[in-house]
């Protein structure tokens, strides 16, 4: 379950993942809730989470640990080391939809596109580990964090704040033989288990 959270927070953290065409529904007014299921049968553990996005937009900016301070997570020059980020965003925000890069190899297939608003990424590796990872992150979050951030830096307060205007979504899933991870936003306080 620890690689799975380490893989976890870094997919949500960057903004960065996988995913088939996954559809995202009409934002209201009403409070959405970020979930987070994480069960592993291999250690009989699990986890859920059923957090409103308004109270995790006014605590992240409470926390500074490590990379993570006041809402931005700063990361080390090297990652954006002679890439305009703010100018890819933009060459893929004004594309139409596509698929981008697929990659197949003999132990991983990785594929990344835009489809209806949301950056797709889908990841199937056949190792030992096998596990199928699935990503859809609105354009507009991945705008937010980038949007006020330096350059080596990403605003994943901001990002919350679009969650929540971006509607029902489900952004993050990921299997294997035994874990199991499911990431979603939508209007449901206490979704059933």
């Amino acid at each position: 379950m620890r690689k799975t959270a380490s893989i976890l927070a870094v997919l949500i953290l960057t903004g960065a993942t996988a995913a088939s065409s996954i559809p995202t529904f009409g934002a209201g007014n009403t409070e959405r809730y970020l979930h987070v299921r994480v069960q592993d049968s291999k250690e009989g553990e699990s986890v859920a989470v059923n957090l409103p996005l308004s109270i995790a937009e006014k605590v992240l900016p409470t926390v500074n640990k490590g990379k993570l301070q006041n809402g931005v997570v700063h990361i080390d020059n090297a990652e954006f080391n002679d890439i305009d980020i703010k100018g890819l965003l933009d060459a893929i925000r004004t594309a139409p939809d596509n698929e981008f890069v697929t990659v197949k190899q003999k132990d991983q297939d990785v594929r990344v596109a835009k489809s209806n608003g949301n950056i797709i990424i889908h990841v199937v590796q056949r190792d030992k580990d096998a596990q199928k990872v699935d990503v859809a992150v609105p354009m507009k979050v991945v705008d937010a964090l980038f949007s006020t951030a330096k350059n080596n830096e990403v605003d994943v307060a901001a990002a919350l704040r679009a969650l929540s205007d971006a509607g029902d979504s489900l952004l993050v899933t990921v299997e294997s033989a035994t874990e199991h991870v499911k990431i979603w936003v939508d209007s449901n306080g206490n979704p059933a288990q």
